[in-house]
């Protein structure tokens, strides 16, 4: 608690999907000055909004969860606009993040960051092993320049920015717009539309090979609050729960637990994105303690009933 008591706390993204967790637990452990720029007033990709928060806030930590995202189909008719906005958003704030004297800053960057055939599970030292899947390389290696900026700053100033990779998170208050969200929303929000509907079959991309591992949001926000108390390395440092799910398999849960009874058509024009995903963890639980809780059939099941309850 004595942590955070008198921190003042800039956290970009904060009224996100994850960034929403991460404040609810920032003001459980006593932090009383929190800032949540919002784009309308505070726009990240230009220099002088930037400047302006941290003129008018002095924060003392800078929790970096901003982030110009979507699925597959969003990052593949997207891919000029998520390369630059989310490189010119993280950039230009950890420069002048520097400039303004900020104690520490905290990256988040994306499993999308690791190369397309990286061996299972993923360790931190392959990330440079190859170039990322192709449908999400652009914004993958925007965010992944976030480790680059964070260890050279550290490197030629002593400024003390840390990175971490969480990978695909879920569970309520996701985005479920079917144009951009990821696959859990959007096949939780297929399946409710097809019932409401009476549709005898749902569409999924893909062949249902690939294989996925989940962080429950609320497991996120606690392994994010945990580095920016205890870590001070230059070390990119993996945010997961060390468990794959084939597509095909959360599928049949997602169909099992919404109640959804017609038919799964797979459309295998459609790309299945990276083979397999699947992080090693032991760094983040060796560095700072940060084990996942949350079971995988227990999130699904909470993001499900949260989604149920505001549809009704």
């Amino acid at each position: 608690m004595s942590f955070w008591k008198n921190k003042k706390v800039i956290v970009t993204g904060g009224a996100g999907f994850l960034g929403q967790s991460v404040v609810e637990l920032l003001k459980k452990k006593g932090c009383s000055h929190i800032i949540v720029p919002r784009s309308k007033t505070c726009d990240l990709r230009k220099a002088n909004a930037i400047k302006k928060l941290l003129k008018e806030t002095q924060p003392d930590m800078i929790l970096h969860l901003a982030a110009v995202v979507g699925g597959i189909g969003a990052n593949r008719e997207n891919p000029g606009k998520f390369f630059y906005e989310n490189l010119i958003m993280g950039v230009q704030l950890m420069e002048q993040s520097r400039i303004f004297g900020v104690e520490k800053f905290v990256a988040i960057g994306t499993i999308c960051a690791y190369p397309k055939f990286t061996p299972v599970p993923f360790k931190e030292e392959d990330l440079w092993i190859g170039y990322p899947e192709e449908t999400n390389a652009p914004y993958g290696l925007a965010k992944k320049m976030l480790l680059v900026q964070s260890q050279a700053y550290r490197q030629q100033y002593g400024f003390n920015s840390i990175y971490l990779l969480p990978v695909n998170l879920y569970g309520p208050r996701d985005n479920f717009n079917p144009n951009s969200s990821h696959v859990i929303p959007a096949l939780i929000k297929k399946c409710f539309d097809a019932k409401a509907t009476g549709d005898k079959e749902i569409v999924v991309w893909g062949t249902g090979k690939a294989t996925r591992e989940f962080l429950y949001v609320d497991d996120a926000a606690e392994g994010i609050i945990l580095a920016a108390e205890k870590y001070n390395k230059p070390e990119p440092v993996n945010l997961g729960a060390g468990f794959e799910v084939s597509i095909k398999d959360l599928v049949e849960m997602i169909v099992k637990f919404t109640g959804f009874k017609g038919k799964i058509v797979w459309d295998a024009t459609k790309p299945d994105g990276q083979p397999r995903r699947c992080l090693e963890t032991s760094r983040a639980k060796k560095e700072f303690g940060f084990v996942a809780k949350i079971k995988f059939e227990e999130g699904l099941k909470k993001t499900i009933a949260w989604y149920k309850s505001q549809n009704e």
